[in-house]
């Protein structure tokens, strides 16, 4: 067990777009909830990581007191010997909130930039503009927390081509060591969703979005950024998340925190997500799980290929068999055939991975690996 999730439910603002479990953070139980918080990770067994992942919600809606808290007791309980991260807010991570996170050993801060278009970002819900992701990169570099990863969407309402270039003239201005850089997923029960179902926002067709995609992967290269995952970019290999790498690789993780997920001894498990629910099961017992399901081998083989696919080395034809004591053709020899023979998967040497074409139509690869 190498990495740990732990998740901070609290938001200044709702965005329109999030699906994720979170709550305004006015009147809510944050004390309480680091509390029960702390209690949860006290009872997990492995203290010694490699990664641990502070998310949200977002995590620097906490106070400074409240922060330091969770710091203070994560560096007196576990040894993370590679990548610690924290998810930030542009205009929410002051100088105080960067020197607390450096000084109890964060070395990685992701940072929910979205867009660099101030009208975008109202459209978006966030509580940021343009200078406020200027300025918190500053302070970052000032004080020398300068691993940080940029995170942005692309096919947003209101989008054009252009709003991708001027957020790569901004990449090549900070030079951030890392991006994230997704599409827009419209999830049902946002804000988002109810809007395009009514008509009042619109987003482009799979086509534009397919283009825009095209351009951030070429842009990206342009100006020195490797690609190792679908959607993820690093200045340097060094800088790749290690953290996000468990779950593309399929490896087991905890999870901590309401609404949290884990991956321990073959089971997914998941944690109950209303903060009063979560805090009264804590209260109560040393876990806060709401479910646990054990995956079948078929399940195992599933997420096996959907995760190592969207790396851009793939999977490692060998340690599919390593570890389910099966070939991968002997159960998926069809499909791999079928999608090698239309130019979406090659074989580099050890490793099966989506060609350029390939990454296009993932989603239509990935759907083929379901077993019947």
């Amino acid at each position: 067990m190498d990495s740990l999730y732990i998740h901070i439910p609290f938001c200044n603002r709702i965005c329109a777009y999030c699906d994720f479990n979170k709550f305004l953070i006015d009147n809510q139980p944050v004390d309480t909830y680091v509390d029960m918080l702390i209690k949860e990770l006290k009872y997990l067994k492995e203290r010694s990581l490699k990664t641990i992942y502070v998310g949200g919600g977002t995590p620097t809606a906490l106070n400074l007191n409240q922060l330091e808290r969770l710091l203070l007791f994560i560096n007196d309980n576990f040894n993370v010997s590679h990548e610690y991260t924290f998810e930030a807010n542009p205009d929410e991570l002051t100088t105080e909130k960067i020197s607390l996170l450096k000084e109890y050993g964060v070395n990685r801060v992701s940072l929910g930039v979205q867009t660099f278009d101030n009208e975008l970002l109202k459209i978006l819900g966030r509580t940021h503009n343009f200078d406020d992701i200027y300025r918190s990169i500053n302070h970052m570099e000032k004080i020398g927390l300068d691993n940080y990863s940029i995170d942005l969407m692309y096919n947003l309402p209101g989008e054009t081509s252009q709003h991708i270039e001027d957020s790569l003239n901004n990449i090549k201005v900070l030079q951030p060591k890392h991006i994230s850089w997704y599409s827009l997923i419209v999830e049902k029960h946002t804000i988002f969703y109810n809007k395009i179902k009514q008509g009042k926002l619109h987003i482009a067709n799979s086509e534009v979005e397919g283009k825009r995609y095209e351009r951030v992967m070429e842009g990206l290269k342009e100006i020195g950024y490797h690609q190792y995952e679908i959607s993820n970019f690093s200045s340097y290999p060094k800088y790749e998340s290690m953290h996000n790498k468990t779950y593309w690789k399929n490896n087991e993780y905890y999870g901590a925190g309401a609404g949290s997920h884990g991956y321990v001894n073959g089971e997914r498990y998941f944690n109950v997500k209303p903060v009063p629910h979560y805090i009264n099961r804590m209260k109560e017992d040393t876990n806060a799980i709401k479910e646990i399901h054990k995956l079948t081998n078929k399940e195992m083989y599933e997420e096996e290929m959907f995760l190592n696919l969207r790396l851009n080395k793939g999977l490692k034809i060998k340690q599919f068999k390593d570890k389910y004591g099966v070939s991968l053709f002997d159960i998926y020899g069809d499909v791999i055939e079928k999608h090698i023979n239309q130019n979406n998967l090659q074989i580099n040497g050890e490793y099966l991975s989506l060609t350029e074409q390939g990454k296009m139509v993932g989603n239509d690869v990935f759907i083929d690996f379901l077993i019947d």
